[in-house]
Order: C-alpha cells, then structure tokens, then sequence
C-alpha cells in the first residue's frame, strides 16, 4: 500500500495492514471503507428526501387547472423540471441499489467510491432540479426579468455552498498539509 509522507502503515495484530492518517485515524482499507459508507448514508439520506419531496410536488402540478393555462416556454420548463427530478432521484437512489448488487462480493472500498460519485451527480442534478423548479415558479408569480435575475442568484448561492466552499476548504486543508 502506497502511502504519503504524512501517512504511514503498520501492521495489525491480524495481519491486516492499517493506514495511519495524519490526524493519527488507524484504520483498514475495510474499516475505513465502512465508516464511509456510514457517513455516506447518512448525507444521502438527507439529499433523497428532499428530492423525492420536490419530485412528488412537481409531479402533482400536471393535474392542477391552473397547468392549462401555462405558455409553452413554461411547459418546457416543466417537462425539463420533471425529467431531471426523475433523473436526481435516480442518481441519489443508486448508492441502495448498488450496494444491495454488491454485497458480498468483497467490493466496499469500490462500493464506496462509485456510490461517492454517483452522490455528488444526484446532488448537481438536485441542483438544477431546485433551479428550474424556481424558475418555473417565479416565472408564473413573477414575470421573466425578475425571475431570471432572482434564479441566477439563488444558483450562485447553491452552487457556492454545495461546490465551492467544499472545494476552497479541502484546497486550503491540502495547503496546510503541505
């Protein structure tokens, strides 16, 4: 096992080799694929009720009266809405599905890393469900400029701190590290 300047191996009483984080963490490639796949659950937990809540919302506007009266450009939006809630809830379901596939054939660590990728996706399309749900929204309350202005905002601001904080403190962390 390849390990950094500020990590090291030693070996367990079992004869499994455990890596030693710099924050002095000593764990297996096992353990350590557990205790991921734990935190993950938890976060995506989180990310599938919210999308499944705005799924369900959106779903249930089709069959108001007021749906009818929309412009095309709002059905579009609409039906693009749907189609990457659909494809949100799909992606943040995944991580279940794969894992459920996978057990027991000695594949965590994988697991883990696909289900990691397969999160941050359902969270970018979450993203852009939430936006243009917005849009369509405060296109109807509103009118375009304001909608558009306002929506560009609240992108900023999701993509700020779902994205860019993350980014800027795991960079700062690699800074301090070096």
């Amino acid at each position: 096992m390849a390990v950094s300047g500020s990590e090291r191996s030693i070996r367990a009483d079992a004869g499994e080799e455990r890596q030693v984080l710099p924050r002095g963490r000593s764990e297996t490639e096992e353990e350590r694929a557990d205790r991921r796949w734990v935190e993950l659950l938890q976060e995506v937990r989180v990310a599938q009720t919210g999308v499944q809540i705005l799924l369900a919302f959106l779903l249930s506007i089709v069959f108001t009266q007021r749906f009818t009266e929309l412009g095309d450009v709002d059905v579009a939006i609409f039906v693009v809405t749907i189609v990457l809630g659909a494809s949100s809830t799909g992606a943040l379901i995944a991580p279940v599905s794969l894992h459920r596939f996978v057990t027991g054939h000695r594949m965590k660590p994988q697991t883990v890393e696909w289900a990691a990728r397969l999160t941050v996706t359902g969270l970018f399309l979450l993203l852009c469900t939430v936006t243009c749900a917005l849009l369509l929204i405060l296109r109807v309350v509103l009118g375009g400029p304001w909608a558009v202005g306002i929506v560009a905002a609240v992108f900023s601001w999701f993509v700020l701190c779902w994205f860019v904080l993350p980014a800027w403190a795991r960079s700062r962390r690699r800074s301090n590290d070096a």
